[in-house]
Protein backbone atom coordinates (compact mmCIF):
# COMPACT_ATOMS: atom_id res chain seq x y z
CA UNK A 1 0.00 0.00 0.00
CA UNK A 2 1.44 3.28 -1.22
CA UNK A 3 1.58 6.65 1.20
CA UNK A 4 -0.39 8.40 -0.99
CA UNK A 5 -3.42 5.30 -0.93
CA UNK A 6 -2.80 5.70 2.88
CA UNK A 7 -3.28 9.69 2.58
CA UNK A 8 -6.65 9.11 0.46
CA UNK A 9 -8.05 7.28 3.37
CA UNK A 10 -7.69 3.94 2.57
CA UNK A 11 -6.41 1.78 5.41
CA UNK A 12 -3.34 0.90 5.73
CA UNK A 13 -4.06 -3.20 6.08
CA UNK A 14 -6.88 -5.09 4.71
CA UNK A 15 -9.69 -5.76 7.81
CA UNK A 16 -8.95 -9.89 7.50
CA UNK A 17 -5.51 -8.80 7.61
CA UNK A 18 -5.76 -7.17 10.62
CA UNK A 19 -8.28 -10.01 12.44
CA UNK A 20 -5.29 -12.71 11.52
CA UNK A 21 -2.28 -10.28 13.14
CA UNK A 22 -3.90 -9.56 16.31
CA UNK A 23 -5.23 -13.55 16.71
CA UNK A 24 -1.29 -14.65 15.88
CA UNK A 25 0.21 -11.95 18.31
CA UNK A 26 -2.52 -13.23 21.17
CA UNK A 27 -1.63 -16.83 20.47
CA UNK A 28 2.06 -15.97 20.32
CA UNK A 29 1.97 -13.90 23.75
CA UNK A 30 -0.08 -16.98 25.38
CA UNK A 31 2.17 -19.24 24.39
CA UNK A 32 5.21 -17.15 25.10
CA UNK A 33 3.71 -16.59 29.00
CA UNK A 34 3.21 -20.31 29.23
CA UNK A 35 6.55 -21.44 28.40
CA UNK A 36 8.24 -19.57 30.50
CA UNK A 37 5.51 -20.74 33.60
CA UNK A 38 6.55 -24.33 32.20
CA UNK A 39 10.34 -23.83 31.30
CA UNK A 40 11.82 -25.66 34.39
CA UNK A 41 9.29 -28.50 33.88
CA UNK A 42 10.29 -29.27 30.48
CA UNK A 43 13.98 -28.26 31.09
CA UNK A 44 15.98 -31.33 31.39
CA UNK A 45 19.80 -32.81 30.72
CA UNK A 46 20.63 -35.43 28.50
CA UNK A 47 23.72 -35.94 29.20
CA UNK A 48 25.68 -39.38 30.74
CA UNK A 49 24.55 -38.23 34.18
CA UNK A 50 23.37 -40.86 37.36
CA UNK A 51 20.01 -40.08 37.01
CA UNK A 52 16.69 -41.71 35.33
CA UNK A 53 16.88 -39.07 32.43
CA UNK A 54 20.22 -40.24 31.21
CA UNK A 55 20.05 -43.24 28.88
CA UNK A 56 24.04 -44.19 28.97
CA UNK A 57 25.43 -46.70 30.10
CA UNK A 58 25.48 -45.11 34.19
CA UNK A 59 21.79 -43.53 33.78
CA UNK A 60 19.21 -45.00 35.34
CA UNK A 61 16.31 -44.45 32.07
CA UNK A 62 16.67 -48.60 31.64
CA UNK A 63 15.29 -49.13 35.23
CA UNK A 64 12.52 -46.97 34.87
CA UNK A 65 11.60 -48.11 31.21
CA UNK A 66 11.50 -51.80 32.44
CA UNK A 67 9.83 -50.99 36.02
CA UNK A 68 6.80 -49.62 33.13
CA UNK A 69 7.48 -52.78 30.91
CA UNK A 70 6.44 -55.20 34.19
CA UNK A 71 3.25 -52.87 34.77
CA UNK A 72 4.22 -51.11 37.77
CA UNK A 73 3.64 -47.37 38.06
CA UNK A 74 6.40 -45.16 37.71
CA UNK A 75 6.75 -41.21 38.22
CA UNK A 76 9.72 -38.51 37.75
CA UNK A 77 9.59 -36.38 41.00
CA UNK A 78 11.00 -32.72 40.39
CA UNK A 79 9.08 -31.07 43.73
CA UNK A 80 8.54 -31.47 47.11
CA UNK A 81 6.57 -33.99 47.96
CA UNK A 82 2.92 -33.21 49.64
CA UNK A 83 3.06 -34.88 53.27
CA UNK A 84 1.73 -38.11 53.91
CA UNK A 85 3.10 -39.76 51.33
CA UNK A 86 3.93 -43.14 52.29
CA UNK A 87 3.33 -45.84 49.88
CA UNK A 88 5.62 -47.16 46.56
CA UNK A 89 9.41 -46.58 47.03
CA UNK A 90 11.32 -43.54 46.08
CA UNK A 91 15.18 -43.56 44.52
CA UNK A 92 17.19 -41.25 44.87
CA UNK A 93 20.77 -41.56 42.71
CA UNK A 94 23.11 -39.67 43.55
CA UNK A 95 25.89 -37.90 41.38
CA UNK A 96 29.62 -37.19 42.59
CA UNK A 97 29.96 -34.02 44.50
CA UNK A 98 26.18 -33.55 43.88
CA UNK A 99 23.35 -32.84 47.02
CA UNK A 100 22.75 -35.91 49.28
CA UNK A 101 20.45 -34.70 51.99
CA UNK A 102 17.93 -37.41 51.81
CA UNK A 103 15.97 -36.23 54.81
CA UNK A 104 14.64 -33.04 52.70
CA UNK A 105 12.94 -34.85 50.29
CA UNK A 106 10.26 -35.72 52.53
CA UNK A 107 8.68 -38.62 51.64
CA UNK A 108 7.42 -41.27 54.73
CA UNK A 109 7.88 -44.52 52.45
CA UNK A 110 10.88 -46.42 51.86
CA UNK A 111 13.65 -44.40 50.52
CA UNK A 112 16.53 -45.79 48.10
CA UNK A 113 19.72 -43.95 47.80
CA UNK A 114 22.03 -45.39 45.48
CA UNK A 115 25.35 -43.96 45.24
CA UNK A 116 27.77 -42.98 42.84
CA UNK A 117 30.34 -45.02 41.64
CA UNK A 118 32.01 -43.92 38.18
CA UNK A 119 34.00 -40.78 36.66
CA UNK A 120 32.82 -40.36 33.09
CA UNK A 121 34.49 -38.02 30.24
CA UNK A 122 31.53 -37.27 27.28
CA UNK A 123 31.96 -38.89 24.12
CA UNK A 124 32.76 -36.29 21.71
CA UNK A 125 30.67 -38.61 18.84
CA UNK A 126 27.98 -39.11 20.99
CA UNK A 127 26.55 -36.32 23.27
CA UNK A 128 24.29 -38.50 25.48
CA UNK A 129 27.05 -41.20 25.89
CA UNK A 130 29.99 -41.07 27.88
CA UNK A 131 33.19 -42.85 28.44
CA UNK A 132 34.55 -44.13 31.47
CA UNK A 133 37.43 -43.16 32.91
CA UNK A 134 37.64 -44.72 36.37
CA UNK A 135 36.04 -45.28 40.13
CA UNK A 136 35.07 -42.29 41.64
CA UNK A 137 37.29 -41.05 44.21
CA UNK A 138 36.43 -41.02 47.64
CA UNK A 139 36.83 -36.64 47.92
CA UNK A 140 33.34 -37.07 45.13
CA UNK A 141 31.51 -39.36 47.84
CA UNK A 142 28.25 -37.29 48.72
CA UNK A 143 28.68 -36.68 52.46
CA UNK A 144 26.00 -34.76 53.71
CA UNK A 145 23.39 -35.46 55.82
CA UNK A 146 22.85 -38.87 56.99
CA UNK A 147 25.67 -40.21 54.42
CA UNK A 148 28.50 -37.73 56.34
CA UNK A 149 30.12 -40.98 57.69
CA UNK A 150 29.58 -44.06 55.27
CA UNK A 151 32.25 -44.99 53.48
CA UNK A 152 33.11 -47.12 50.26
CA UNK A 153 35.63 -50.11 49.49
CA UNK A 154 35.70 -52.01 46.12
CA UNK A 155 35.40 -55.71 46.22
CA UNK A 156 38.18 -57.58 43.81
CA UNK A 157 36.67 -60.48 41.19
CA UNK A 158 33.27 -59.88 38.85
CA UNK A 159 31.16 -62.06 39.82
CA UNK A 160 29.52 -62.31 43.60
CA UNK A 161 26.79 -63.89 45.22
CA UNK A 162 24.69 -61.10 47.77
CA UNK A 163 23.18 -62.54 50.49
CA UNK A 164 20.13 -60.90 52.41
CA UNK A 165 20.49 -60.43 56.26
CA UNK A 166 18.52 -61.77 59.01
CA UNK A 167 15.57 -59.62 60.43
CA UNK A 168 15.37 -57.90 57.18
CA UNK A 169 12.90 -58.18 54.10
CA UNK A 170 15.83 -59.98 52.28
CA UNK A 171 15.81 -62.78 55.05
CA UNK A 172 16.92 -66.03 53.12
CA UNK A 173 17.23 -64.02 49.56
CA UNK A 174 20.56 -64.87 47.21
CA UNK A 175 20.87 -63.04 44.65
CA UNK A 176 23.66 -64.38 42.00
CA UNK A 177 24.15 -60.82 39.58
CA UNK A 178 25.85 -60.64 36.27
CA UNK A 179 29.29 -60.17 36.27
CA UNK A 180 30.20 -56.57 38.53
CA UNK A 181 33.49 -54.71 38.11
CA UNK A 182 34.72 -53.55 41.30
CA UNK A 183 31.78 -54.49 43.66
CA UNK A 184 31.24 -51.08 45.41
CA UNK A 185 30.44 -51.84 49.38
CA UNK A 186 29.75 -49.45 52.20
CA UNK A 187 30.89 -48.62 55.37
CA UNK A 188 28.95 -47.40 57.90
CA UNK A 189 28.63 -47.84 61.73
CA UNK A 190 25.65 -48.37 63.38
CA UNK A 191 23.68 -49.06 59.84
CA UNK A 192 21.76 -52.27 59.49
CA UNK A 193 22.94 -54.45 57.22
CA UNK A 194 20.80 -55.56 54.12
CA UNK A 195 22.41 -57.66 51.93
CA UNK A 196 26.33 -58.40 51.54
CA UNK A 197 28.52 -60.04 49.23
CA UNK A 198 30.21 -63.65 49.58
CA UNK A 199 32.90 -62.06 51.53
CA UNK A 200 30.60 -60.47 54.49
CA UNK A 201 30.93 -56.95 53.11
CA UNK A 202 27.74 -54.95 53.22
CA UNK A 203 26.43 -53.88 49.72
CA UNK A 204 23.28 -52.46 50.94
CA UNK A 205 22.15 -51.16 54.56
CA UNK A 206 19.19 -49.24 56.48
CA UNK A 207 20.08 -46.10 58.04
CA UNK A 208 19.34 -46.18 62.41
CA UNK A 209 15.81 -44.79 63.19
CA UNK A 210 14.77 -44.42 59.69
CA UNK A 211 13.38 -46.22 56.43
CA UNK A 212 16.85 -45.00 54.33
CA UNK A 213 18.56 -47.70 52.64
CA UNK A 214 21.50 -47.02 50.82
CA UNK A 215 23.24 -49.26 48.01
CA UNK A 216 26.41 -49.09 47.74
CA UNK A 217 26.91 -50.25 44.10
CA UNK A 218 24.73 -48.01 41.25
CA UNK A 219 26.04 -51.39 38.90
CA UNK A 220 22.98 -53.56 39.90
CA UNK A 221 20.31 -51.08 38.74
CA UNK A 222 21.62 -48.62 35.97
CA UNK A 223 21.48 -49.52 32.31
CA UNK A 224 25.15 -51.01 32.34
CA UNK A 225 23.87 -53.43 35.15
CA UNK A 226 20.55 -54.40 33.43
CA UNK A 227 21.95 -55.48 29.89
CA UNK A 228 22.74 -58.87 31.89
CA UNK A 229 19.71 -61.21 32.03
CA UNK A 230 20.98 -62.24 36.24
CA UNK A 231 21.56 -58.21 36.94
CA UNK A 232 18.23 -57.77 35.39
CA UNK A 233 16.64 -60.47 37.76
CA UNK A 234 18.35 -58.95 40.79
CA UNK A 235 17.35 -55.36 40.43
CA UNK A 236 13.96 -56.22 40.07
CA UNK A 237 14.15 -58.78 43.53
CA UNK A 238 15.89 -55.12 44.88
CA UNK A 239 13.26 -52.90 43.71
CA UNK A 240 10.43 -55.22 44.39
CA UNK A 241 11.19 -56.17 48.33
CA UNK A 242 11.51 -52.70 48.97
CA UNK A 243 8.48 -51.27 47.45
CA UNK A 244 5.34 -50.81 50.09
CA UNK A 245 1.89 -52.03 48.81
CA UNK A 246 0.48 -50.57 45.50
CA UNK A 247 2.24 -47.28 45.99
CA UNK A 248 4.36 -46.17 42.50
CA UNK A 249 8.24 -46.34 41.87
CA UNK A 250 9.42 -42.58 42.58
CA UNK A 251 12.73 -41.11 41.03
CA UNK A 252 13.54 -38.54 42.75
CA UNK A 253 15.46 -35.82 40.66
CA UNK A 254 15.32 -32.74 43.63
CA UNK A 255 19.09 -34.21 44.52
CA UNK A 256 20.23 -34.05 40.96
CA UNK A 257 19.68 -30.33 40.33
CA UNK A 258 16.30 -31.02 38.82
CA UNK A 259 14.23 -29.17 41.36
CA UNK A 260 10.97 -27.05 40.56
CA UNK A 261 9.61 -24.43 42.88
CA UNK A 262 6.25 -23.26 42.85
CA UNK A 263 5.64 -19.79 40.99
CA UNK A 264 2.75 -17.48 41.10
CA UNK A 265 2.37 -17.40 36.78
CA UNK A 266 2.73 -21.48 36.83
CA UNK A 267 -0.41 -21.35 39.33
CA UNK A 268 -2.73 -19.35 36.81
CA UNK A 269 -2.96 -22.71 34.66
CA UNK A 270 -3.36 -24.83 37.70
CA UNK A 271 -6.83 -25.42 38.85
CA UNK A 272 -8.44 -23.94 41.06
CA UNK A 273 -7.20 -20.86 39.88
CA UNK A 274 -7.14 -21.43 36.08
CA UNK A 275 -10.99 -21.26 36.60
CA UNK A 276 -9.93 -17.14 37.24
CA UNK A 277 -7.70 -17.16 34.34
CA UNK A 278 -9.93 -18.51 31.99
CA UNK A 279 -12.97 -15.95 33.21
CA UNK A 280 -10.56 -13.48 32.35
CA UNK A 281 -9.81 -14.53 28.88
CA UNK A 282 -13.57 -14.79 27.92
CA UNK A 283 -14.34 -11.50 29.72
CA UNK A 284 -11.23 -10.19 27.33
CA UNK A 285 -12.53 -11.89 24.32
CA UNK A 286 -16.13 -10.25 24.82
CA UNK A 287 -15.02 -7.16 24.99
CA UNK A 288 -12.69 -7.36 21.37
CA UNK A 289 -15.97 -8.57 20.38
CA UNK A 290 -18.15 -5.64 21.56
CA UNK A 291 -15.41 -3.41 19.97
CA UNK A 292 -15.41 -4.83 16.50
CA UNK A 293 -19.17 -5.03 16.77
CA UNK A 294 -20.64 -2.12 18.11
CA UNK A 295 -24.58 -0.63 17.77
CA UNK A 296 -25.19 2.07 16.20
CA UNK A 297 -22.92 4.65 14.24
CA UNK A 298 -19.65 5.98 15.98
CA UNK A 299 -20.43 9.30 18.83
CA UNK A 300 -17.64 11.42 17.72
CA UNK A 301 -16.98 13.86 20.74
CA UNK A 302 -18.85 17.09 20.77
CA UNK A 303 -17.90 20.60 22.02
CA UNK A 304 -19.03 21.13 25.79
CA UNK A 305 -21.18 24.28 24.60
CA UNK A 306 -22.50 24.17 21.07
CA UNK A 307 -22.45 26.65 18.62
CA UNK A 308 -24.96 28.12 15.76
CA UNK A 309 -28.15 27.46 15.60
CA UNK A 310 -28.20 23.54 16.33
CA UNK A 311 -27.03 24.82 19.75
CA UNK A 312 -29.26 27.48 20.29
CA UNK A 313 -31.87 25.04 19.53
CA UNK A 314 -30.88 22.12 22.13
CA UNK A 315 -30.15 24.35 24.94
CA UNK A 316 -33.52 25.59 24.44
CA UNK A 317 -34.84 22.56 24.76
CA UNK A 318 -32.63 21.61 27.89
CA UNK A 319 -34.25 24.48 29.71
CA UNK A 320 -37.91 23.85 28.78
CA UNK A 321 -37.35 20.23 29.82
CA UNK A 322 -35.95 21.33 33.21
CA UNK A 323 -38.65 23.45 33.71
CA UNK A 324 -41.31 20.84 33.22
CA UNK A 325 -42.96 23.40 30.39
CA UNK A 326 -43.18 20.67 27.71
CA UNK A 327 -47.25 19.88 27.97
CA UNK A 328 -47.85 23.95 27.67
CA UNK A 329 -46.12 23.80 24.31
CA UNK A 330 -48.95 22.07 22.79
CA UNK A 331 -51.49 24.94 22.27
CA UNK A 332 -48.65 27.46 20.67
CA UNK A 333 -48.04 24.73 18.73
CA UNK A 334 -51.28 23.99 17.20
CA UNK A 335 -51.12 28.16 16.59
CA UNK A 336 -48.26 27.70 14.78
CA UNK A 337 -49.63 24.73 12.67
CA UNK A 338 -52.66 27.24 12.26
CA UNK A 339 -50.85 30.29 10.96
CA UNK A 340 -48.59 27.94 8.16
CA UNK A 341 -52.34 26.06 6.83
CA UNK A 342 -53.51 29.83 6.63
CA UNK A 343 -50.80 30.89 4.52
CA UNK A 344 -50.63 27.69 2.08
CA UNK A 345 -54.23 28.11 1.36
CA UNK A 346 -54.90 31.67 1.34
CA UNK A 347 -57.00 32.71 4.19
CA UNK A 348 -58.51 36.05 4.22
CA UNK A 349 -56.17 38.25 6.44
CA UNK A 350 -58.75 40.14 8.59
CA UNK A 351 -59.80 36.41 9.90
CA UNK A 352 -58.09 35.73 13.26
CA UNK A 353 -59.01 33.09 16.53
CA UNK A 354 -61.87 31.00 16.60
CA UNK A 355 -63.00 32.28 12.60
CA UNK A 356 -60.25 31.26 11.05
CA UNK A 357 -60.02 28.17 12.30
CA UNK A 358 -63.80 27.86 11.51
CA UNK A 359 -62.79 28.34 7.69
CA UNK A 360 -59.70 26.42 7.91
CA UNK A 361 -62.01 23.47 8.91
CA UNK A 362 -64.49 24.20 6.04
CA UNK A 363 -61.25 24.37 3.98
CA UNK A 364 -60.23 21.05 4.72
CA UNK A 365 -63.65 19.26 4.33
CA UNK A 366 -62.93 16.20 6.06
CA UNK A 367 -66.03 14.61 7.27
CA UNK A 368 -63.80 12.00 9.19
CA UNK A 369 -60.77 12.07 11.17
CA UNK A 370 -59.16 15.15 13.03
CA UNK A 371 -60.67 18.47 12.28
CA UNK A 372 -57.84 21.81 13.24
CA UNK A 373 -60.84 22.70 15.80
CA UNK A 374 -61.02 19.40 17.43
CA UNK A 375 -57.24 19.57 17.48
CA UNK A 376 -56.70 22.89 18.99
CA UNK A 377 -58.78 21.81 22.36
CA UNK A 378 -56.93 18.61 22.58
CA UNK A 379 -53.79 20.73 22.50
CA UNK A 380 -55.23 22.86 25.14
CA UNK A 381 -55.74 19.41 27.67
CA UNK A 382 -52.18 18.10 27.09
CA UNK A 383 -50.79 17.36 30.67
CA UNK A 384 -47.36 15.32 30.08
CA UNK A 385 -44.76 14.42 27.61
CA UNK A 386 -46.69 11.84 26.20
CA UNK A 387 -49.75 13.70 25.34
CA UNK A 388 -47.23 16.24 24.16
CA UNK A 389 -45.58 13.99 21.24
CA UNK A 390 -49.76 12.31 20.52
CA UNK A 391 -50.98 15.65 19.91
CA UNK A 392 -47.78 16.93 17.70
CA UNK A 393 -47.93 14.01 15.57
CA UNK A 394 -51.82 14.37 14.81
CA UNK A 395 -51.44 18.43 14.02
CA UNK A 396 -48.31 17.76 11.36
CA UNK A 397 -50.26 15.15 9.63
CA UNK A 398 -53.36 17.24 9.25
CA UNK A 399 -50.50 20.43 8.49
CA UNK A 400 -49.26 18.30 5.74
CA UNK A 401 -52.93 17.09 4.30
CA UNK A 402 -53.33 20.89 4.23
CA UNK A 403 -50.46 22.23 2.74
CA UNK A 404 -49.32 19.17 0.63
CA UNK A 405 -45.69 19.35 2.01
CA UNK A 406 -43.49 15.88 1.46
CA UNK A 407 -43.00 14.25 4.41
Amino acid sequence: MSVAGADRGQPLFAPRTAIALAIVGVFAFSAFVTLIAYSADLMHDTSCRANVYAKCAIGFAGLDAAIAEDGTPSLINRATLPKGSAQGLLIATLEPGGDSAVSSIGFGGPILVVLPKWTVSPDPNHFTWARKEGLLPPFMMPRQDMLAKVGVAHAAGTRHVLSGAANTAFEGVTLTPGPIESLQTLQAQGWTPVLTDETGAVVMAEAPSSRVFVLADPDLLNTQGLRDANTFAAATQIVGRLREGDGPIIFDLTLNGYKVDRSALKLIFQPPFVGVTLCVVAALALAVWQSLFRFGPLLRPRRAFALGKEGLVDNSAQLIRLAHREPKMAPRYAALTRAAAARAVGAPRDLAGDELTAFLDRVSRREEGDSLSLLTALAGGVRDRAGLTAIARRLYLWRLEMTRERQ
